[in-house]
C-alpha cells in the first residue's frame, strides 16, 4: 500500500482459512519499523499483525471500531478528547492486554520498543484513518 507515511501496510489477506499462521517467522523476517499485514478474514472482519516501533500518526475511523491486542512489547494508545470522559488519555498495553477504540475517536499508537500486536477491524477499514 502506497501512502505518505513511512509504514509498510499490506492489506492483502495472507492466509486462507485452515492455513497455519506463523507470526513468529514474520517477526524474525520483518526489518521495517512499522509493518502491518492482514493475516486472515473472519466474516466481515480482518485480523492483522502489527510489528511496530515508534509512533503512528493521529487519525480516526469514522465508521469502524478497532481492537488492539499486544503479544510482545509495550503499546501506548493515545486518545484525544472525543473519548466519553471528554479528556485526553493514554492506555498502556502490555503482553496479553488489549483495548477497543470506538469509531470516530481520534487516536494514535506508540511503541517505545519493538512490539508485536494483533488488530481486528472491519475488512474495509483504512489503517491510516479516514
Amino acid at each position: 500500500m502506497s501512502n505518505k507515511y513511512n509504514y509498510t501496510t499490506k492489506l492483502d489477506v495472507k492466509y486462507k482459512h485452515f492455513e497455519l499462521i506463523d507470526i513468529s517467522t514474520m517477526v524474525k523476517e520483518t526489518k521495517d519499523k512499522w509493518f502491518n499485514q492482514t493475516l486472515t478474514q473472519v466474516n466481515d472482519s480482518v485480523v492483522r499483525v502489527g510489528i511496530v516501533e515508534g509512533e503512528y500518526h493521529w487519525h480516526k475511523h469514522e465508521n469502524d471500531d478497532e481492537f488492539f491486542f499486544v503479544l510482545e512489547g509495550k503499546l501506548f494508545v493515545d486518545l484525544r478528547e472525543s473519548v466519553p470522559s471528554g479528556e485526553d488519555r493514554t492506555i498502556e498495553l502490555n503482553p496479553g492486554q488489549g483495548v477497543t477504540v470506538t469509531k470516530n475517536v481520534m487516536h494514535r499508537t506508540r511503541a517505545p520498543q519493538k512490539t508485536v500486536m494483533l488488530m481486528v477491524g472491519n475488512k474495509g477499514i483504512n489503517p491510516t484513518g479516514d
